[in-house]
């Protein structure tokens, strides 16, 4: 599978160059960037795989962020039990526990947290939403890691409510 970085790093290089279509293969993995209007569309089977790195030019012109779409496969299974409340993403976007490198996390496994409580936040083309629980309850389980991709509705923590 692909790396974020390696992924970001294709989009700035397609956006920056006068193509409109840029589709690259990979141990499987597939990503497909389609300029004005078009999608991304990362594909890549279940199990993890990791890609080779890709070599890389630096851009030759101004770089100026287009709004894509990127799809990936849930890296964590999800542990069903109806007792538990999913806090789900919001959007696609990069997943960080704390407000910054050196800042304790928001919450982790056994904090106890509010209806507004923040929980994380989700980057999304370089701005950084707050998350709320949106739920009462004690934080059971943390299933994304700090810095990782995550997909629209892709659970993000287990709440044992209130």
């Amino acid at each position: 599978m692909f790396k974020i970085q390696e992924i970001r790093e294709i989009i700035k290089l397609v956006d920056a160059s006068s193509i409109d279509e840029f589709v690259y293969e990979a141990d499987g993995a597939k990503v497909k960037l389609k300029k004005n209007g078009g999608a991304t569309e990362v594909v890549a089977p279940k199990k993890e795989v990791i890609a080779p790195v890709v070599q890389q030019a630096a851009p030759t012109a101004p770089v100026v962020a287009a709004p894509v779409k990127v799809e990936v496969a849930p890296a964590v299974p999800v542990a069903e039990d109806a007792s538990l409340h999913k806090i789900t993403s919001p959007m696609v976007g990069t997943f960080y526990a704390a407000p910054n490198p050196d800042s304790p996390v928001f919450v982790q496994v056994g904090d106890k947290v509010g209806d507004e409580s923040i929980v994380c936040i989700v980057e999304a083309m370089k701005l950084f939403n707050e998350i709320e629980a949106e739920i009462k309850g004690e934080i059971v389980e943390v299933l994304v890691k700090d810095g990782q991709l995550v997909e629209y509705g892709q659970p993000l923590f287990l709440v044992k409510a209130e």
